[in-house]
């Protein structure tokens, strides 16, 4: 058995863990099914009071016109671009070099919809409104992540939102967001939703990241934006005959969580201290800016697991399930953490003893290296 597999085996055994929500089991449909009457009706094909009311929900809460119901956020992402690049009539659209569309839909844009990424920034910072003015190609969308999640869910100062959303509707190009964890975010900013998603043309939020939802995701904008998205979602076998164990649930689990975010993120800010108080680790960004952020050992994995498996059997306490080697070097390690309803059940005392044997343990590494 591979050291990778005594972590995920070790952490399996935790009676109490750092990140998350629940376990991603059945249980999680059930809870949401259960205080529902069974003979409610579902949805069909994309109509229904089911589907239909949970889309106008979403919309006011979003402060669009509208809002359309995807199964996923991939789906959704794809279908808003080559709505905009339609309607420009220019088949290129900007984002970051990390963007979920660029490393992780094997190249999906481009193979489905024929659409060019022009990559802005690089690969360490968010977005800039220099970026943007300095763009020599033209594009019919400008996609901005918040936050951006493969650099440790950092944001830029909303200002700068601001400055780039104004330079964008005057230069007639379209500002899309990918707000997967958009409900994460307004706590930093102090904002609403709405408040925040009028800056943007369309908006993407999940209901699995931070809500934890069994998947699905909804798709906000002007009436005819997403009475078009509503035909890519035909063309892309998005109408499923009936959606409600994603709706249903995506329903439930933001009612549950969303007023929650506000504490999820002041826990982060918490659990980051933890971490940067230890010997050879550190976060980043230092100070969270949302409820997720990325834990960096100044060690290869595999030295850093031995550690990690040692506290999680001694203190019954789980950092993680894996650890990836670190983009910058192969000498050193990081993870990703986003807190939920499972941190705040950690017994400080327990919390507290977990991070000395870890900071006890780096210290020791370090002094015989």
């Amino acid at each position: 058995m591979s050291e990778k597999n005594l972590l995920l085996e070790a952490f399996g055994q935790t009676a109490y863990q750092l990140s998350g929500n629940r376990k991603r089991n059945l249980q999680v449909l059930k809870d949401a099914l259960d205080p529902l009457d069974g003979n409610l009706a579902s949805d069909q094909y994309g109509t229904g009071k089911l589907i239909e009311e949970f889309q106008q929900k979403m919309a006011a809460f979003l402060g669009k016109e509208s809002a359309v119901f995807f199964p996923s956020g991939t789906m959704a992402q794809q279908i808003a671009l080559r709505i905009w690049c339609d309607e420009a009539g220019i088949k290129k659209v900007a984002y970051h070099p990390l963007s979920h569309l660029e490393i992780h839909e094997e190249n999906g844009l481009k193979e489905l919809h024929q659409i060019e990424s022009v990559l802005l920034a690089d690969t360490n910072r968010t977005i800039v409104l220099d970026d943007v003015l300095g763009m020599k190609e033209q594009v019919a969308c400008l996609l901005l992540e918040l936050p951006q999640r493969e650099i440790g869910g950092v944001l830029p100062p909303y200002e700068d939102l601001e400055a780039i959303s104004a330079h964008c509707r005057k230069q007639g190009i379209k500002l899309h967001l990918d707000g997967a964890r958009l409900l994460e975010i307004l706590p930093y900013y102090q904002k609403t939703a709405a408040e925040l998603c009028s800056l943007f043309d369309s908006v993407y939020m999940s209901f699995y990241k931070g809500i934890g939802g069994v998947a699905g995701a909804i798709l906000a904008g002007s009436e005819a934006f997403t009475k078009v998205s509503k035909v890519w979602k035909r063309r892309h076998g998005g109408d499923l005959i009936s959606l409600y164990p994603y709706i249903v649930s995506a329903d439930y689990y933001f009612e549950q969580r969303a007023h929650k975010m506000e504490q999820y993120y002041t826990d982060a800010v918490e659990l980051a201290g933890y971490f940067n108080g230890c010997h050879a680790v550190e976060t980043k960004p230092q100070v969270p800016v949302s409820n997720m952020f990325h834990v960096h050992f100044a060690w290869p994995k595999e030295q850093v697991e031995p550690v990690l498996i040692q506290i999680s059997q001694q203190t019954g306490i789980g950092f993680t399930h894996y650890l990836r080697p670190a983009r910058e070097s192969d000498s050193s390690c990081y993870y990703e953490i986003s807190i939920g309803d499972l941190y705040a059940n950690i017994p400080q005392d327990q919390l507290r003893a977990a991070f000395q044997m870890l900071d006890n343990a780096m210290r020791a590494g370090s002094e015989g290296k």
